[in-house]
């Protein structure tokens, strides 16, 4: 079994990064073998996981532009059974150079196509935005997570996200599943986050993850020592909402 998938939301700020990060670790805490790609030009997740983004000499850009094999890009991190497939802030100019190729929505799912049977799973984290890349991501993907924050303008833009998933599905890859809603940066104290709870179960039901991300200064503080959650501080509650993550995504393939 080897799965892609996307974590992406055009609304900056609710935990896409900091998800990619911390699933694809606990994955392979749980023995997966997992590929995390960078495919943001901030390169959040390359600084994530360990590496300085100004020290990547090639990245997700050279495999797209130079059309570089992913196999000679790859990195081992401290994580067990994760590797990373980095960016570099060169990456935002490939939305540019992409626009006049021929297919360009499939030039990832081509390169994917090179090594995805070395991996039980593939998390793509993506820029908050809907751009080529994004694209390219959706197409290669076989499902995407949808990360939304607990507060007062969550649903703000989904409906949009939505309608591009659609597109995608009917032009690009039909295939693509929602594979839930991630409710992130839940703090228990407030009313309003469980009033956004409510509401996101109430519109879409079975298509959120019981899972629910709460708010964790351990989990805020790990991306600047370049650790993953499981790596920084294994029994925080941070570390045990993302295994739970993990637990549920592997259950719903059986």
């Amino acid at each position: 079994m080897n799965k892609t998938i996307v974590i992406a939301n055009q609304k900056g700020g609710v935990g896409k990064t900091t998800t990619a990060i911390n699933l694809a670790a606990c994955l392979g805490v749980l023995e997966k073998k997992v590929l995390l790609i960078d495919a943001d030009p901030q390169a959040n997740a390359t600084s994530g996981v360990g590496y300085d983004p100004r020290d990547i000499k090639s990245g997700l850009y050279e495999c797209l532009i130079d059309k570089l094999s992913p196999r000679d890009i790859i990195l081992k991190t401290e994580s067990p059974n994760l590797s990373l497939l980095p960016a570099h802030i060169d990456l935002v100019g490939a939305e540019l150079e992409l626009v006049n190729q021929q297919n360009r929505e499939f030039i990832l799912k081509d390169l994917l196509e090179q090594i995805k049977s070395i991996y039980d799973y593939i998390i793509i984290d993506c820029a908050p935005s809907l751009g080529i890349i994004t694209t390219n991501a959706l197409t290669a993907a076989n499902s995407i997570i949808i990360p939304i924050q607990c507060e007062y303008f969550a649903l703000e833009g989904l409906g949009k996200l939505l309608n591009t998933i659609k597109i995608v599905q009917s032009r690009m890859n039909k295939d693509l599943d929602i594979e839930g809603l991630l409710l992130t940066m839940y703090d228990t104290r407030l009313r309003l986050s469980n009033q956004v709870v409510e509401e996101v179960k109430t519109h879409f039901q079975e298509m959120v993850f019981d899972t629910i991300i709460q708010r964790n200064v351990r989990l805020s503080e790990a991306p600047s020592f370049g650790r993953t959650i499981i790596m920084h501080d294994a029994n925080s509650k941070g570390a045990i909402n993302y295994l739970n993550l993990a637990k549920e995504l592997i259950e719903k393939e059986y």
